[in-house]
């Protein structure tokens, strides 16, 4: 697929930087076509010598990834060959799974709010700068009555510790940059009025050195494998999935306005009040 074929990314290069936009209005929900696409653009980049840092921002400024599209599971025949392309992850973890395991160097810029699915993917990346003012971290799956299905157990494990992956998998609560920077989750938070400098920056530097040399960093810095704690992950999330509160939250939450900027900017209320009335 050509780089300048997508509907839902954004992509340019320049001096060695895949500048890579998501653009899925109105709240950039990681739907069917996102996830495709995701998928389509790193597996073109995997061997492109040009490219040595994928930077991943939004063209929402309130949300970096809302979260998975509600109605994804209406979708999963469109989905089944990529899904039948990583057969140790699930289709939503195959998105993290291909960030962990990318040659380049994968950096998120994050603006705004990212919760569950997006949180997976802000976790999957190799770094990430967060808006001081304005970005937003929540793995808020059970306020849907569920646990993460995208890899989001194992990572923020991976990134925080249990007791705070505990912490955040069990409230649900949106934390802000501030606080995401000084668990882990982030490298750092900085002023969104620096946000675009420090990553600019920070891509500048580190594409300007060799692929051999970047590839041996990575190669020497590996991603943990993860695997048995992926499956456990599915197990449990499919289980629960198929259960009768997560349609009614999910129904709810559609009616209440979830998946529109409105319902989104605090989602977390919205959900705490659903699940108060059932």
């Amino acid at each position: 697929m050509d780089l300048d074929t997508y509907s839902t990314l954004d992509v340019t290069i320049d001096a060695g930087v895949a500048w890579i936009v998501l653009d899925n209005p109105p709240v950039n929900v990681l739907g069917a076509t996102l996830i495709r696409e995701l998928h389509e653009v790193l597996g073109t980049l995997r061997d492109d010598r040009r490219v040595r840092v994928v930077v991943f921002s939004s063209a929402n400024p309130e949300f970096f990834l809302a979260h998975v599209d509600i109605h994804i599971l209406d979708e999963m025949d469109r989905l089944q060959e990529i899904a039948d392309r990583n057969p140790d992850a699930n289709l939503f973890q195959g998105v993290g799974e291909l960030l962990r395991h990318q040659p380049q160097v994968t950096i998120v810029k994050l603006a705004g709010k990212a919760r569950a699915g997006g949180a997976e993917f802000v976790a999957a990346a190799d770094l990430t700068f967060a808006a001081r003012e304005t970005a937003g971290l929540g793995q808020t799956e059970v306020l849907m009555g569920i646990v993460p299905g995208g890899g989001g157990t194992q990572y923020l494990r991976e990134r925080v510790g249990r007791n705070r992956a505990l912490e955040l998998l069990l409230t649900g609560d949106l934390v802000d940059a501030d606080t995401a920077a000084a668990y882990g989750w982030v490298n750092r938070a900085v002023p969104a009025a620096e946000l675009d400098d420090v990553v600019d920056q920070v891509a500048k530097k580190i594409a300007a050195l060799s692929p051999e040399l970047i590839a041996a960093a990575k190669r020497l810095v590996p991603p943990t494998d993860l695997a048995d704690g992926l499956k456990a992950e599915h197990d449990a999330w499919a289980e629960l999935v198929s259960g009768p509160l997560p349609a009614q939250l999910m129904t709810r939450a559609l009616e209440r306005g979830v998946q529109t900027p409105e319902g989104e900017r605090d989602l977390e209320s919205v959900m705490r009040g659903i699940g108060a009335t059932l």
